[in-house]
C-alpha cells in the first residue's frame, strides 16, 4: 500500500505547493491514470484483516476509530476535488485545496493510526479496553507529521522520474527538505521507542541481538546516503522514487522487529 498509494498522497500533498497552474496541471496528469486504483489496496488491507485475523480487527479498529474515520472522509474529499476541478472550472481553486489537503490529512491520519499501533492498545481478555481518544499521544503526532513528509519524498521521486524542467527542478527540492524531515524523524523516533519500552530496548541493544539487528541501520543509512545523491541529480531520474522505498522497507522493517 505505501508503494502505491504512498506516493499518489504524497504527490497530492505536494501539489499544494506546485509553482503554478500548468504545473499544477502535469502533476495531476502525472497520477490520474492510477490514483483511484491505488486506494483498492487500503480496501484489500482492512477486508483482509476482518478475514484473517477478525479479533485483532475487534481490538484495533475501535482503538483507532477517529484516525480512521478522518482519514477516509478526507480521501472522499480528495476523490471528489480530483473530478470536479476538471468540471467545475469556476471553483478550480477551492478543489485544488481540496485535493493537497485531503492528501495531507488522509496521511497524517494514518500516522496517527501506525504511531497507536506500535504504542499498544489497551486490552481486557479479549476486548479493547481504552478510549478511542488513547491514540492521540506526542508519539502519534510525531508519527502522523513523519509520514506526511515520508509520503512527501516518495511523491517527489515520482515527479522526478515523470516529469522534466523546472518542474522536476521543483520536485528535487521538496525532495531534499522532506528527506532531511524524515531523518530528523526517524532519529527522534529511534530514541524515544527504546526509552518508552524497556522490552524493545532489551530486542534492539541486548547481545547478540544487536548483531542480528546492524544490518537494518546499515542498510538505511545507505539508502539514505544514496537517496540525497540521486535527489541531487546523481544515478538518474529512477533512483529517488526507488531509493525513498527502500528507506520506507527499512523503517517498516524496523517497526516489525520493535514489535
Amino acid at each position: 500500500y505505501v508503494m502505491l498509494d504512498g506516493f499518489d498522497l504524497g504527490v497530492g500533498i505536494l501539489f499544494g505547493f506546485a509553482p503554478d497552474t500548468p504545473s499544477r496541471n502535469l502533476i495531476m496528469n502525472s497520477i490520474a491514470p492510477i490514483w483511484d486504483g491505488n486506494e483498492t489496496w487500503l480496501i484489500l488491507g482492512g477486508m483482509g484483516l476482518l478475514a484473517a485475523f477478525p479479533l485483532a480487527f475487534a481490538i484495533i479498529i475501535p482503538a483507532v476509530y477517529f484516525p480512521i474515520a478522518i482519514m477516509l472522509l478526507a480521501l472522499v474529499f480528495r476523490g471528489v476535488a480530483f473530478e470536479f476541478r476538471y468540471r467545475d472550472l469556476e471553483h478550480k481553486t477551492f478543489w485544488d485545496h481540496g485535493f493537497s489537503y485531503g492528501s495531507m490529512i488522509a496521511t497524517f491520519a494514518q500516522g496517527l493510526v501506525l504511531g497507536a499501533f506500535i504504542q499498544g492498545f489497551t486490552v481486557d481478555g479479549r476486548h479493547f479496553a481504552g478510549s478511542s481518544f488513547d491514540c492521540f499521544t506526542p508519539f502519534s503526532l510525531l508519527t502522523g507529521v513523519a509520514l506526511v513528509f515520508g509520503y512527501a519524498l516518495l511523491g517527489a521521486g515520482w515527479l522526478i522520474l515523470k516529469t522534466e524542467g523546472a518542474l522536476q527542478m521543483f520536485a528535487r527540492r521538496a525532495g531534499r527538505i522532506a528527506f532531511v524531515a524524515v531523518l530528523v524523524a526517524v532519529a527522534v523516533v529511534s530514541i524515544w521507542t527504546p526509552l518508552a519500552d524497556p522490552a524493545i530496548a532489551h530486542r534492539w541493544f541486548a547481545w547478540p541481538h544487536r548483531l542480528y539487528l546492524a544490518p537494518v541501520p546499515i542498510l538505511t543509512a545507505l539508502f539514505g546516503l544514496l537517496e540525497w545523491r540521486a535527489l541531487g541529480g546523481r544515478y538518474g531520474d529512477a533512483i529517488p522514487f526507488v531509493a525513498a522505498l527502500g528507506l520506507f522497507l527499512m523503517s517498516y522493517l524496523g517497526i516489525a522487529i520493535s514489535l
